[in-house]
């Protein structure tokens, strides 16, 4: 039986790393550093309007993503900071995302799209927010809508960024012996 099984864990482990070598990550084409503006309405349904930055980049060879945003008010103020990590076990199936922000945290299914991704979070019962983000001629634009349990969904928020770089974050500047 033992044998059985290392024969199995084997052959599993000579498969993923046969896959391994062929996966990209979805995330890939937003690998960079981005700016631009986020619009949209708040918590307390206020309007709200920043300066918003995207770092994107691969950890562990590869196999997950990290994604920094950052948001500005007028007078150069952090308002909004988010931090996720985004990993893939099959190009098959949606990718999972844990994101950190406010002090709140959740895990999402991520799916990769023809011309980008997109994520849903539950907000309230019956109701939830669907992000969908787009990359076309260099410029990433994320939208926000939110879907009552009835009715027309509303978008609630709207990011367009520009590319304005590469990083090497988070690989980079990594402590070395």
């Amino acid at each position: 039986m033992i044998r059985m099984s290392l024969a199995l864990l084997v052959a599993t482990a000579a498969t993923l790393g046969a896959n391994a070598e062929d996966k990209v990550h979805p995330l890939e084409p937003f690998y960079g550093t981005w700016k631009g503006t986020a619009v949209g309405i708040d918590a307390n349904r206020q309007p709200f309007e920043l300066t918003q930055t995207e770092r994107v980049g691969p950890m562990l060879g590869g196999d997950v993503a990290v994604i920094e945003g950052r948001g500005y008010e007028a007078g150069g103020a952090l308002s909004f900071n988010a931090f996720a990590v985004v990993s893939c076990d099959t190009p098959d199936a949606p990718c999972e995302m844990r994101s950190y922000t406010d002090g709140r945290t959740g895990t999402f299914a991520l799916e990769a799209t023809e011309t980008g991704f997109a994520w849903t979070i539950p907000a309230g019962p019956d109701a939830r927010i669907v992000y969908t983000a787009t990359l076309e001629d260099g410029t990433w634009t994320e939208v926000g809508h939110y879907h009552p349990a009835t009715g027309e969904p509303v978008e609630t928020f709207r990011m367009e960024l520009t590319r304005i770089g590469d990083t090497d974050w988070p690989a980079g500047g990594a402590v070395t012996p």
